[in-house]
């Protein structure tokens, strides 16, 4: 009797255990990246199996979209209240997605040592009004990239230093027969165009908004478009230009077909990769150029963070993953892609190994990163920069005409 209790209180444990376990094991979080730049997929998915593997309790359903659909992918699936727990956000939503309640406050969530870890620039990708909405995560710029092999066979003994420099450069390029075309930009109708833009805007000392009104269609923003302009009309740069993502730049670059690419941390490791690429070991990065009296480099704020979707059941499952995603240890094995935001993992040889170059033009860019406006007008302004931007190369309008009409068009 005794015997068949022991078993039966045995067996209701272990049925309660089981169904505990199961209970428990339900959390699924759904979180939503983008397919381009940065991090790649495959890096992303082994990041979350490593995460379940230390959580077994909590499923994470990955998708992926281009950076093109991330915006209104978040936002629509909010409008139709569910849709993702986690979210891939660029540094110039915070202030929409703060005032229309789309990502939450997650300020009482950072620890102090988290605070005192990572780069302080790198904050200003997830706050708006003195709060936070994430964790910053990727942490980028556009950087020149440079063909080696092109540049010696040119007899250049150095990247551009200036904007200047490298129309010049490009041109003694071109005059020599080496290439038809030495520039390749991501200048299609979309915010490609606009990181290219506010580049070369802040190299030339330029304002997008004065006391919250458009300022970008005088002074350094309007040099910035005709700089781009007059570059698309010498025939120094590749005229698929205004159509080409950064993808696309990348793919011209590694097949030998650019002496100079505009583009993001990412391209570094992919244009060396031998199996990538035709030039791999004769890839030379620098930071963006600069303008003579203005500035010496120049730099957009590309960043990205990871926040919490103000729809989600399960905000402290949430945090667990976005803690473990943008930690110091996962960051550091995944650095090639995406340098870390943690100030340290800058000394550590298992971050700077292979990519001492990029480090180094690294150090310079980063701390000259220049932001895009921050308003919950974002889009709009952002929409009527690329239309003017795309009217200007194609010669349908002067870019003084085309700014203005922007500024007018931009919501503010």
């Amino acid at each position: 009797m005794l015997k068949s209790r022991h078993t039966a209180l045995l067996g209701a444990a272990l049925i309660g255990a089981s169904f505990a376990t199961h209970a428990y094991a339900e959390t699924t979080l759904n979180a939503l990246f983008m397919a381009q730049a940065a991090y790649s997929e495959a890096d992303i998915r082994a990041m979350t199996e490593a995460f379940t593997k230390a959580n077994p309790d909590i499923k994470v359903n990955l998708e992926f979209v281009p950076y093109e659909g991330l915006h209104d992918k978040t936002v629509l699936a909010q409008g139709s209240g569910g849709g993702y727990d986690v979210a891939l956000f660029d540094v110039i939503w915070p202030a929409e997605y703060a005032t229309n309640k789309v990502m939450v406050d997650v300020s009482s969530r950072i620890t102090d040592d988290m605070k005192k870890g990572v780069l302080p620039g790198a904050w200003t990708t997830v706050q708006y009004d003195g709060k936070s909405y994430g964790m910053p995560w990727i942490l980028d710029t556009k950087y020149l990239f440079y063909n080696k092999d092109i540049l010696e066979k040119a007899g250049i003994k150095a990247p551009p230093k200036t904007w200047e420099e490298l129309a010049e450069q490009a041109k003694t390029i071109k005059d020599k027969g080496l290439l038809a075309t030495p520039i390749a930009w991501s200048w299609s109708q979309a915010e490609a165009a606009i990181c290219d833009y506010t580049t070369l805007l802040s190299a030339y000392g330029g304002k997008f908004l004065d006391n919250g009104k458009p300022a970008f269609q005088t002074g350094g923003g309007l040099d910035a478009l005709k700089y781009m302009v007059s570059s698309y009309a010498s025939g120094v740069t590749n005229p698929n230009s205004k159509e080409f993502l950064e993808e696309d730049v990348r793919k011209v670059f590694e097949n030998g077909d650019a002496a100079f690419a505009l583009n993001w941390t990412y391209m570094y490791n992919l244009a060396n990769d031998p199996k990538e690429s035709k030039v791999a070991g004769k890839v030379g990065v620098v930071p963006a150029p600069g303008v003579a009296g203005k500035s010496e480099v120049s730099a957009v704020n590309g960043s990205m963070g990871l926040g919490i979707t103000a729809t989600s059941k399960n905000q402290d499952e949430a945090w667990k993953y976005i803690v473990f995603m943008t930690s110091q240890p996962v960051q550091n094995q995944y650095a090639k892609l995406s340098l870390p935001i943690w100030a340290t993992s800058y000394d550590d040889p298992a971050v700077t190994k292979g990519q001492e170059e990029l480090i180094a033009a690294a150090k310079h860019a980063l701390a000259a990163m220049f932001p895009r406006p921050t308003t919950p007008k974002y889009q709009e302004l952002s929409t009527a920069l690329q239309q003017a931007i795309q009217e200007s190369l194609l010669g349908q309008a002067k870019p003084e005409d085309a700014l203005k009409t922007a500024a007018d068009n931009s919501g503010l």
